[in-house]
């Protein structure tokens, strides 16, 4: 798997860099972007992982936050800038109902082939499952109802607020999870496998240097990937709303995802369920939040208010999924009924 990300990275990056500065076909560019973002996230996600395993769990959450969806936040923010909030909302949406449906789906699937019975932490299960109904069914429907009652401007400040609070709860989380209540909730089983210290692949210094680079090559990368998303869109007929909620939600999380079926494959499920829910609340609570805030400083202001297509099919993936993980324990068909939610949704997006 490294050979092959290798590979892709090598030969991805010297033809984005050439085939933006000679402006080669749209539709071409988007397919090689596309890869080439695919390839920087696996590493970055390497290099993230090797920086928690030498920082420990304090300092490793906080690199998590800050470079976790770094590829998916940077396209964002580009996209923010040329006035693409459709796709913006759309991404986000369309990383919670990946993260918590496609990511968790193909992990629990794949691991409960090999594994007959795939357990992880209850309390901490339970635990992300009032944090999901939060962020998407108060703190995202709430705004979203409310709209049809007031006005533009009112919404926007609604919306502000909102993400105030989202940005102030994570960071509250990410306190009681890794400070006041550490190893509060923590099962004989997680002991067990916590005596097995894992070695990191790469130094500190090397995982930082890497991640700068790679973050800085993602960031050229994805401002020219937004440039294509006009032409994509009248070329193949797809809509904004689908190249938002399919494609680049899956291009920003794609080294979230082979992380994520591979802990499974090795009975760590309750990696695997860190990285599919964490992921879900970062975006949810911190990324969107900050697209938010950040959308001020351009021409076109982003309220929190989705579409209902993509306010619906979040609040199903956060009940499905609840349903799913609220018992501790799952397996392949549990794994299968979530990819199935998502190919169905999946269809209905290209559909619209």
């Amino acid at each position: 798997m490294n050979k092959v990300f290798l590979i892709a990275t090598s030969i991805g990056v010297p033809i984005s860099i050439a085939g933006a500065l000679l402006e080669w076909p749209p539709l071409l560019m988007f397919s090689v972007y596309c890869l080439t973002i695919i390839a920087l996230a696996f590493y970055m996600g390497k290099a993230t992982e090797n920086l928690s395993i030498i920082s420990g769990e304090r300092i490793g959450g906080l690199f998590n936050a800050t470079f976790g969806n770094a590829v998916e936040l940077l396209i964002s923010i580009f996209a923010l800038k040329a006035g693409l909030i459709g796709i913006v909302l759309a991404s986000m949406s369309g990383s919670v109902i990946g993260n918590l449906l496609l990511n968790g789906g193909l992990s629990f699937f794949i691991g409960g082939l090999r594994y007959k019975r795939l357990r992880f932490n209850i309390y901490n299960a339970r635990h992300n499952s009032g944090l999901l109904m939060f962020a998407v069914i108060v703190a995202f429907l709430f705004p979203k109802v409310f709209s049809f009652e007031i006005g533009h401007r009112t919404t926007m400040t609604l919306s502000i607020w909102a993400a105030i609070i989202l940005i102030l709860l994570y960071l509250a989380a990410l306190l009681f999870k890794l400070v006041t209540h550490r190893g509060v909730y923590t099962s004989e089983e997680d002991l067990k496998g916590n005596e097995e210290e894992e070695e990191p692949e790469w130094g500190f210094w090397k995982s930082l240097i890497i991640l700068i680079v790679l973050t800085v090559a993602a960031a050229f990368i994805s401002d020219h990937l937004v440039d294509t998303f006009k032409t994509v869109s009248k070329t193949l007929g797809w809509s904004q709303m689908f190249i938002g909620i399919v494609i680049v939600a899956i291009i920003g999380n794609a080294g979230e995802y082979v992380s994520s079926i591979m802990m499974a494959y090795k009975n760590k499920v309750g990696a695997t369920v860190e990285i599919s829910v964490g992921s879900t609340l970062q975006v949810a609570m911190f990324v969107a939040p900050v697209l938010v805030l950040i959308s001020l400083f351009f021409d076109t202001h982003m309220s929190l208010i989705f579409t209902i297509p993509e306010m619906v099919s979040m609040v199903l993936a956060v009940l499905l999924n609840i349903m799913i993980m609220n018992d501790g324990d799952t397996n392949w068909f549990e794994g299968a009924t979530l990819l199935a939610a998502y190919l169905l949704m999946g269809v209905g997006f290209y559909l619209l």
